[in-house]
């Protein structure tokens, strides 16, 4: 029965197989995911290790489908044949002959091909750091240009915009393009450069020593380059509400993908925010059958989304919009079940069913790792290019003056949503992550035949 089953996503389960996949295969891969083709995560829903699991493979685009133990009558004899006890759930059936028993998110990223390599030997020219649209667009213009390059990602490839159900303003992509399928794109391309993509690294730190930068990480061993980007992006701010981090992973989510869609099986949901990404969750939720409420902290819907949104908003019978709101408690026995709104507009407060809640409102960079590293703006993102002129310059022994997308560092570069002063869309943080490939180019110009040959 296990062999069967698999054999639906044998070659698109691995990371590994990206390379070998045609053009015409990304929507056999998004089929595949939506059906809950390849591997079998076997676990409670209410258990954290396994949402854990589910979250992962889930934003790394893996047709993977869960069977719980609470309702999945197929469980038992899964576990059965498979030699599972209960005290190795969560596990992961990845065949009819491997099961991965409570593996780490490193330890699926590796078993999956996500994961190159456990050391990396050699240094490489460019080093990556975050695998957003910014760091995708950098490895494969960099790839294709003939560098050496690898990129590290601490969670899942494609960043915030692999979470996006649908991107409707990339350009060359009239009808929209879901986060999802343009990630699997740029995957299959620096795939085809060779770039040496490793998931579920998180950076600790990264210091330039004699022309070289070297990163530690978590989950895998150092890395070595003579150029680095930086484009870790951003995560979702926390809502300040008491309790609120009890339902964390179990019925408070940050994104909304297929595989919360699943979990949410046409029960009640609010989300919160009044940006575009929380009106994309909105109608996203709403379209696959689930009541949604829209909590807005402001009067006007319009005030920070995107008109078409709006629009399609107040048309959806699906959604239940509120203006002037805030969420100020919540409920519930082991997962959420009510939350409570305070509606200024009536000075009352109301209690709605509620058995999930996704939040939206506003993002911090992934900029704490870099404390005293680099300099960073009052809020945590990195200066670079004119926003550093009035700073001491470094970069005297180069024969240059700092490049746009340049940090403090000299060498080290920064792109996309991490970046002060960047325009917070996907359009612009994958031409940030390009533009940056030819100040990388002129950096390692330099280092090979000194500043005579400046073009800078």
């Amino acid at each position: 029965m296990l062999a069967s089953v698999f054999e639906h996503g044998r070659r698109l389960r691995a990371g590994a197989d990206f390379g070998d996949e045609a053009p015409g295969q990304v929507q056999r891969r998004i089929l595949l995911i939506s059906v809950g083709a390849g591997i079998r995560i076997v676990g409670s829903r209410f258990s954290r290790d396994t949402l854990r699991l589910l979250e992962f493979a889930a934003a790394n685009r893996l047709p993977h489908r869960l069977v719980d133990l609470e309702a999945d009558e197929q469980a038992q004899a899964i576990l059965d044949r498979a030699g599972i006890l209960a005290t190795d759930l969560p596990a992961v059936v990845l065949n009819a002959s491997r099961v991965l028993k409570n593996p780490s998110t490193a330890d699926l990223a590796l078993a999956l091909g996500l994961r190159v390599v456990k050391e990396h030997s050699a240094s490489y020219d460019l080093m990556v750091i975050g695998a957003g649209p910014a760091g995708l667009a950098a490895a494969v213009y960099a790839a294709s240009d003939g560098l050496s390059v690898v990129l590290k990602e601490s969670r899942a490839i494609g960043g915030q915009a692999g979470t996006s159900p649908r991107i409707e303003n990339f350009l060359g992509f009239p009808s929209g393009i879901s986060g999802g399928e343009l990630t699997e794109r740029a995957i299959l391309q620096a795939r085809k450069f060779r770039v040496q993509i490793n998931v579920a690294c998180r950076a600790n730190s990264i210091v330039l020593r004699d022309v070289e930068f070297r990163a530690e990480f978590d989950g895998s061993g150092p890395a070595s380059s003579r150029a680095a980007l930086l484009a870790t992006g951003v995560h979702y701010r926390r809502l300040p509400v008491p309790g609120l981090e009890e339902y964390e992973g179990i019925s408070v989510f940050y994104a909304a993908t297929v595989h919360e869609a699943r979990l949410c099986r046409s029960q009640p949901v609010a989300v919160v925010g009044g940006g575009n990404s929380a009106g994309q969750a909105a109608l996203f939720l709403a379209g696959t059958g689930t009541p949604v409420r829209l909590v807005v902290r402001g009067e006007d819907l319009r005030a920070d989304m995107s008109g078409y949104l709006a629009d399609r908003i107040e048309e959806d019978q699906g959604i239940e919009v509120l203006l002037g709101a805030n969420i100020v408690g919540v409920a519930g026995s082991g997962t959420l079940e009510r939350i409570i709104v305070d509606l200024r507009a009536t000075g009352e407060q109301r209690t709605f069913n509620s058995r999930y809640l996704f939040i939206f409102i506003g993002a911090k960079p992934h900029t704490e790792w870099l404390q005293g590293t680099l300099a960073l703006d009052d809020n945590g993102y990195i200066l670079t290019g004119a926003d550093l002129e009035d700073l001491p310059s470094e970069f005297s022994h180069l024969g240059r003056t700092r490049l746009p997308l340049e940090t403090s560092v000299p060498g080290m570069f920064a792109a996309g949503d991490v970046r002060h002063g960047s325009v917070k869309r996907v359009t612009a943080a994958a031409g940030e992550g390009s533009t940056a490939v030819a100040m990388i180019h002129e950096h390692l110009r330099l280092l090979r035949d000194g500043p005579a040959r400046a073009r800078w």
